[in-house]
This record gives C-alpha cells, structure tokens and sequence, in this order.
C-alpha cells in the first residue's frame, strides 16, 4: 500500500469527517459542458446541460407560447377579443403545443428517464409527469374527447420551467469558473535554455532543473527558483493580493503569477500535476464534487417529495372528481399539484450556497477540500497552532541588541560586516536586520570560522570575534554586568545569544529569536473578540514557548510537545470544546485529522494539505479568521435555504390542491409554475448573496 493510499485508509477509519460515501460518489461525479458541475444524487439531471442550451430553448418556446395564448379560448373569454381566423385554426394550438412538447421538453423528459433508470425520481420526474399530463389531456379533447385544453398552461409551464433552469445553470456556471480562470493561468509555451540558446518547448515538456526565461508581462508557466535577475510578480490569484510582490534571486516563483517589470531566469522545481496551481485546481474541483450533510438531508428530502407529491397528486384527483364530477377542474388541480411540488428549490438549496463559497473561498486564497468543514467551523470554541511557521516566521530576527562602549547601531553595523561571509542562520539575520535597518557596513578581511565557536576576522586593523556566549570565557574577555543581566534575560527567554567581542572584552550582545508575525497577533486578538480561545502547541522549550506566548497573547500553550503526541493533544482539547488545528509541516498532519477542523497553512506539504479540510494559500495566520467567517456564512445560507425550500413545500401543496377553493381561491398550473420558479430564484439570490460576506475585516 502506498502512502497516500494508507493515508486515506487511516482517514476513513478513524476520521469522521471522511466518510465512505465521499470516496464512493467521487467517481460519478460528471461535469457540465461549461465547467465543474454541482453533481449530487439529486442534481445529476444536468449532466450535459448548459445555460446556453436552456436559453436557446427558452426563446424559441417563448416564441411559439405567444401564439398559443393569443388563440386559447380561455384568453379570448378573459380579455374579451376574437382571435384572427383562418382555415384550420383549431389545429394551430395542438401543432404549436406538440412541437412546444418535444422540443422544449425533451430536456425534462429525457432527465426523469435517466432518474427513473437509476430508481431515483426526483424534481425532473415530476415536470415530465405534470406536463406530460397536460399535454395527453388536452391532446385528447383537440381529437374529440369533451373538455377545454391546457396548451396555455402547457406552454407557460414549459417556458417558466425553462427559464428557471437557464437562471439556475447560469449561476452554477458562474460560481464555478473558479476552475477555468486557474486553468487559464498557465502559458502554453515556455522559454527554455537549452545549451545556452533560448528556444520556445510546450510547457507540458518541461522537466524539474531545467532553466527558463520569463520576460516583462508574461505568466510564470511553473514553480521554480529564481537564479538569476529581480522584479515584481503580480501573484492575485494566489493571495488575492493586487499589490506586486518584490522577488530577487533565490525566491520562490509560483506557476500562473504574472512577472510585471524585470526578466527572471529561474530553476524549475515542479511541474505537471505537482505545481502549486495544479494542487489548487485539484483541491477546487474536489471541494466542488464534495459533499456535504446537509446536502445529503436535501437529497433525500427530495427524493420523498416526488412520492408525496405523486401521493397528493391521486389524492388530490380522486378528491376533486368526487367532490366536483369534473375530470377537468380535477385534472387542473393535480397537474398544479405535480407542477408546485418540484423540489426544484429544495434540489437546489445546499449546492448553489456550497458551489459559490467554495469559489469565494478560492479566490481569497482559501481552499476547501471538505463542504462539510463549512458546518462543522462554526462550532469552534478553540484554535490550537502549531507554533514554527504558523505563528512564527519559522527563521530567526534580532530581538534586541545590548551593547557596550558603542552605539547598539555601530555594534550591528560591525557584526554584519564580520558575519557577511557566513553562511549561518543566525549569521544572515543579523546581516538582514542591518539592512532593513538601512546599515551601511564595510567588509571584512582575513575572515575565517573557528568550529564550533564562531568566526573571527578583521575590521580597519583591528581582530574582532563572533560567536558563541560560552567562547567569552575560554577567550578571558572583559564582561560588563549590564552584558551580563542582557545575557540573562535572553537565556530566560529561549532565544539564541551571539557574542561580538574584541580582543579584550565583549563589545554587544544580539538576541535572536524566531520571529513572531504581526498578523498572529491580530489573529490571536481578533479570535477573543470572537468568543474563541486561541492555543499553542510546540516543541519548543518551555522558556521560549511563554515568551511567544506572552507576546502573542495566548493563555494557554503546550510546550516540548513531540510530533508523535500532537494528536493525542488535539484529542484531549476536542473533549473540553469543538477545536480546530492550524499547522503546515509533515508532523502536523495527525493531529489535522483528528481535530474537528484541520487547517493547513501557507499550502505547507503535501501530506499536510492531504491531511486538512482547509488550506490557506497564504503562509498567513490571518486567513483563519477569513475561513471561520466564510464557513458561519455559509452555514447561515444553507439554513436558510432549507427553511425556506422546505417551508414553500408545505405551504404550496395545500394550496394547490384547493383547501381554500372555498374562499374562491384556486391555482391554475401556469401560476403554480411560476411560484415554483420564484421559490427557486429566491434559493438563487439568497447563495449568491454569499459574495458580499467581507472576509478580510
């Protein structure tokens, strides 16, 4: 068994969130012509459909309506007028009525012959039958049966029907062409180094090590390195950040940004299926074929709507047969009955809110790879992160510098001249903190690195050293107390401690700890105003594990917390409340599947992103806050929609059947149709209404 495949086999065994229906639909999950499908037991009708096809068939069935109206009897009675006459009138309805029939239903009735094949009658069955009745009725009587047609209500039915599909599958496909606007992202050519020589090779033939140009204004065509050259790339589709972001040599390039002003030489480093934007459109598409517990209620619910409206529908007939000795006016109230019932609404409440956040969720650089996340995130009660590279930058900044005889500028200044050449971690961060400080340093001589100690060099004549505090002492130096209480205070803190020393004392002290970002703390405090605890879980040492603590504000945090344990930690915090875990290495992947939620950051590993049930694009804490407001928004839309779909049912069928036909008060098909329709465009605009949630405030 390989690792992924494990992988999913312990998912499925011991996560509840994934379950074996997931996997089992996945594979018949079809795609409409335009894009990604919304593909459910009870929205498959539109496999193949698009909304040029409805739109087509609408207006030519608009067309052919209007003369059937203009000489229907019941129009002429109602608006008092003769209709124009000619030889063979009476022929003109039932001939415009068949072709309306096949021609704009045959998308109905070929839907319910599929649904009825599978043993799942749903809302296209219903259609077919109600206008399938119709037309036989009053088929019948335009050869001699006694009665009055239905070619009006035929013919509007077919129409408003019509349209309410057009308006549904143009919102599907506008809230899915997540997946075509990042498919659109890639360059087809690329142009790549081979032996020196530019030449121009089909994306698809690069392989990873291979050297590629990109000039001003073109799209990067895959992941790689920078090795030669600097400018800004324009990475939106990413972040959802407009601002160009600097990139020099040894940054990252990500496949779909756009190089903006300067050419960029890179080393490839993924291609294909392995490159960022191919994860993304991975984990779009499966956020969209997903599903989800609610829509699996509206599923079902659905599927015994078609019974009980085919039930109420014969009760409905034998009633008004009785009751009214007129097989038309009980015809009408059944073919009412069928008509309003359509689950169209209820068919249509969880996938049209679920397909728009999914998009939504992409765009603001958040991809959801389990719909249900949605309703379990908004019962978080706590947050547990993962401290290195979630809360933290993940390498080392100078905290504070304690200086001696000097200015803490000039002790900075000398330190990155001396450490320029090193290599070391700590060596670089405190060359990088001269220079965003704007230091101008000179450059050292006769450089050279006593193991395990430090670097000793000269600087204008004089022998400095760098290194570690326990050198001071094999080195005899002069140590002033306040250096010394700096010392202290930095070992209390967990941070790492670098010695700039001359050849007779130490000069200063610099206090490096790995950085924590700006936008935790905003993380952090935004949460308490939420209602939600925030935690840390680390590695760490007890004292540098209070001190990030401290800083960010967090009450509670876990320190020398092995991988290993991280899971059984989530385990025990999930008994106290509903608890969500953020995190972005390979370790952390345990415990993202045990938590009732499972973030992973900055799209972190495979195995991690495998493992989470959201993934924030950006290598930022802050989008937690985004994801936890999109996932009580959404959940707000589908309740909605449910109450609404399921309360217009319970209302509408009454109606239609004639309890108030006492009062007067009866429903004609072509009118049931239209409140039909309107219950199902209100669904619509409700779940479209997800876009204007603001995630970033």
């Amino acid at each position: 068994m390989d690792h992924n495949h494990a992988q999913a086999a312990h998912s499925s065994q011991h996560n509840p969130k994934i379950n074996q229906s997931d996997v089992m639909d996945h594979s018949h999950h079809q795609n409409h012509a335009s894009g990604n499908s919304v593909s459910h037991k009870g929205h498959d009708k539109h496999a193949g459909h698009n909304p040029q096809m409805f739109r087509d068939r609408f207006w030519f069935s608009l067309i052919l309506t209007i003369p059937i109206l203009y000489f229907s009897e019941q129009f002429q009675t109602w608006f008092n007028y003769q209709a124009f006459q000619f030889p063979g009138v009476v022929w003109l309805n039932p001939l415009l009525g068949t072709i309306l029939f096949f021609y704009g239903g045959i998308v109905f009735l070929q839907s319910a012959r599929h649904e009825l094949m599978n043993r799942q009658p749903g809302m296209m069955t219903l259609i077919s039958l109600a206008i399938t009745v119709a037309y036989g009725y009053s088929l019948a009587i335009s050869l001699g049966v006694s009665g009055m047609p239905f070619y009006w209500e035929l013919a509007t039915l077919i129409v408003i029907m019509l349209l309410g599909h057009w308006i549904e599958m143009a919102s599907i496909q506008g809230a899915s062409s997540a997946l075509r606007e990042l498919a659109s992202l890639v360059p087809s050519e690329a142009h790549k180094y081979i032996n020196g020589h530019l030449t121009d090779v089909p994306v698809a033939s690069l392989e990873k090590d291979d050297e590629v140009l990109i000039r001003p204004g073109e799209q990067v065509p895959v992941d790689g390195k920078i090795i030669d050259g600097s400018s800004s790339l324009n990475e939106a589709f990413l972040t959802g950040e407009s601002k160009p972001v600097s990139k020099a040599k040894g940054d990252e390039v990500i496949a779909g940004s756009v190089n903006t002003d300067g050419a960029l030489t890179i080393k490839v480093s993924r291609t294909g299926e392995a490159t960022t934007l191919s994860q993304i459109q991975r984990l779009v598409e499966e956020a969209q074929t997903s599903r989800s517990r609610f829509q699996n209620l509206a599923d079902r619910a659905a599927g015994w709507l078609f019974y009980i409206a085919l039930a109420t529908g014969a009760l409905t007939f034998i009633i008004w047969i009785f009751a009214s000795q007129d097989l038309q006016q009980a015809i009408t109230r059944t073919v009412t009955v069928l008509v309003i019932a359509c689950p169209h609404a209820l068919g249509l409440a969880i996938p049209l809110v679920s397909v728009n956040a999914t998009a939504i969720s992409a765009k603001n650089g958040i991809l959801v790879r389990n719909r249900e996340a949605f309703e379990r995130a908004r019962n978080i009660k706590q947050v547990a992160f993962d401290k290195t590279g979630t809360l933290t930058e993940g390498k080392f900044g100078v905290r504070q510098v304690y200086s001696d005889g000097m200015s803490k500028e000039e002790a900075l200044k000398l330190a990155a001249a001396l450490e320029n050449r090193s290599e070391h971690p700590l060596a670089q961060a405190l060359v990088k903190e001269s220079d965003s400080q704007g230091l101008s340093y000179g450059q050292a001589e006769d450089f050279t690195v006593i193991a395990g100690k430090g670097i000793r060099a000269q600087m204008d004549g004089k022998t400095y050293n760098v290194g570690r505090p326990e050198w001071i002492d094999e080195l005899g130096l002069e140590f002033s107390s306040s250096l010394k209480s700096g010392l202290t205070e930095a070992e209390t803190r967990g941070e790492s401690v670098i010695a700039l020393m001359n050849e007779t004392k130490v000069i200063a002290l610099f206090a490096l700890a790995d950085k924590v970002r700006q936008s935790a703390k905003d993380t952090i405090h935004a949460l308490k105003t939420m209602g939600i605890e925030a935690i840390m879980i680390t590695g760490d040492a007890e004292a540098v594990a209070k001190t990030v603590a401290t800083e960010l504000g967090i009450e509670t945090y876990y320190a020398r917390v092995l991988p290993q344990d991280k899971a059984n930690l989530i385990k025990k915090l999930k008994l106290q409340a509903p608890t969500a875990f953020t995190g972005d290495g390979i370790n952390d992947a345990p415990a993202l599947l045990e938590a009732d939620l499972g973030i992973a950051i900055g799209a972190g590993t495979n195995v991690a992103i495998e493992s989470a049930d959201l993934v924030l694009i950006q290598n930022d804490p802050i989008d937690v806050l985004a994801a936890l407001r999109i996932a009580k928004a959404t959940y707000t839309k589908m309740t909605q929609n449910l109450w609404w779909a399921t309360a217009y049912n319970t209302i509408a069928i009454p109606l239609a059947m004639g309890a108030f036909a006492w009062a007067g008060f009866l429903l004609s098909p072509a009118v049931g149709a239209i409140f039909m329709s309107l219950s199902t465009v209100i669904v619509a605009i409700n779940a479209v209404s997800l876009r204007r949630v603001n995630l970033k405030s």
